[in-house]
């Protein structure tokens, strides 16, 4: 009954489009006074508790240094080193693009700020370069999401706090996932384009490119060294991340003052405004259900319908993709993670590789529609309707399909870095 009760206020909520921070608070008070027979406002110190974390510094943290690489001259310095290193290639600086939005996402973090950086510089280039306007954003698209699974990344931080699962083998584990996607985009680039007379690529000159890209390239050398070495714990890291960035785009580059490093600051504020009460209450929601034994008598009931870890496999994975069309990626895993984590461990698949399947089908909802991210921004940022942005990344939904079908299906491509 209390179940039935939890199920309708929770459709009720949905149906009259309130936040969704409103939604777990109201879920979660309810779920302790009627599933816990605890006061109403117990949930509020569950929901301190999962905000008392020193890891949850290391988000705020990356986001931070996001943001203030993402206004610097970064992306520029990247981009041209990689259009240089490319440009003997049929598709050259489109395989510059993509190669420059996977090293710009070890360096940010961030899928939304490799978008918006590599894809201010990179787009205009492609356009006067000769690529069509929808296979540039389509591309653009697409690359901007490595910067979800590629270290250091805020999903699979925020896995790993779900799960209680090691931050730094999930670094390690997305990894070669997010190398195989990588891979498949640019080789999309060179076939599609194999035709084509080689682009020119960007005017400078590989000797002049590559002592400018040094600085910039130190940076996630440094921040992942130290965690994979041993050396700094993913906090530490993070800060680490904010001094570099900030020295690098200020003192290095001369691009950013006191009052541009004052709107980062600002802009991070307001992105953990809508991050950290969803958090609390979801984490609040999840301890209950932990406590109460729910996922235990899920993974029974999953066990029963679909037997066997393929059928687990694929079922998950159509699940997670139709969820990541509605819903976003950090609210996607804060209220599945917990849940589904123990039933894959029920069928033998590793936490750290689950996590990696996880964080790849939410990653792709950034690319389908309605409510895809990247689709959102560049549309705004090319300034090209929203449904030509949706023709222009389909292509790359499917390869990132077969990448997501390779991971799921081979563990080794997610386990093997970290020796699990």
């Amino acid at each position: 009954m209390s179940a039935l009760v939890l199920l309708l206020v929770g459709v009720l909520l949905i149906a009259l489009r309130q936040p969704l921070v409103l939604v777990l608070a109201a879920l979660s008070a309810l779920a302790h006074l009627l599933i816990a027979q605890e006061r109403g406002d117990a949930f509020l110190l569950d929901a301190w508790l999962a905000l008392n974390q020193e890891l949850l510094l290391s988000i705020p943290l990356f986001l931070l240094a996001g943001q203030i690489v993402a206004r610097g001259e970064t992306a520029a310095r990247l981009v041209a080193l990689l259009a240089a290193l490319t440009r003997p290639l049929p598709g050259g600086l489109a395989v510059g693009a993509v190669l420059a939005s996977a090293v710009f996402a070890a360096v940010s973090g961030s899928g939304m700020a490799t978008l918006m950086a590599i894809g201010t510089v990179m787009y205009p280039a492609l356009i006067r370069h000769g690529y069509p306007p929808r296979y540039a954003a389509g591309a653009l698209c697409a690359a901007g999401t490595l910067g979800i699974l590629i270290p250091p990344s805020i999903p699979l931080i925020l896995y790993g706090l779900a799960t209680r699962s090691s931050i730094a083998d999930l670094f390690l584990a997305g990894v070669l996932p997010g190398l195989l996607l990588t891979a498949l985009i640019a080789l999309d680039a060179i076939l599609r384009h194999r035709r084509s007379p080689k682009s020119a690529g960007e005017r400078l000159p590989l000797a002049a490119a590559l002592p400018r890209s040094l600085p910039p390239l130190g940076m996630p050398l440094l921040v992942l060294g130290g965690i994979y070495g041993g050396f700094l714990t993913a906090t530490e890291a993070a800060v680490i991340a904010v001094l570099y960035a900030a020295l690098l785009e200020s003192l290095i580059h001369r691009r950013l003052g006191l009052t541009d490093l004052r709107e980062c600051v600002l802009e991070t504020a307001r992105l953990l405004g809508t991050l950290f009460p969803v958090l609390m209450f979801a984490f609040s929601l999840n301890a209950l259900a932990a406590a109460e034994g729910l996922p235990q008598r899920l993974a029974e009931t999953l066990a029963q319908a679909l037997p066997g870890k393929i059928a687990f496999l694929l079922g998950v994975n159509l699940l997670l993709l139709i969820l990541g069309c509605v819903l976003d990626i950090g609210s996607a895993i804060l209220l599945l993670a917990p849940v589904l984590e123990p039933i894959a461990r029920g069928y033998g698949i590793d936490p750290v590789h689950f996590g990696v399947i996880m964080v790849m089908n939410l990653e792709i909802g950034y690319l389908t529609p309605p409510l895809g991210l990247n689709l959102i921004i560049a549309s705004a940022l090319f300034r090209l309707p929203f449904w030509e942005v949706c023709k222009g990344a389909f292509p790359f939904v499917l390869l990132m399909l077969i990448g997501l079908f390779l991971v799921s299906f081979v563990p080794a491509l997610s386990l093997w870095l970290p020796g699990r």
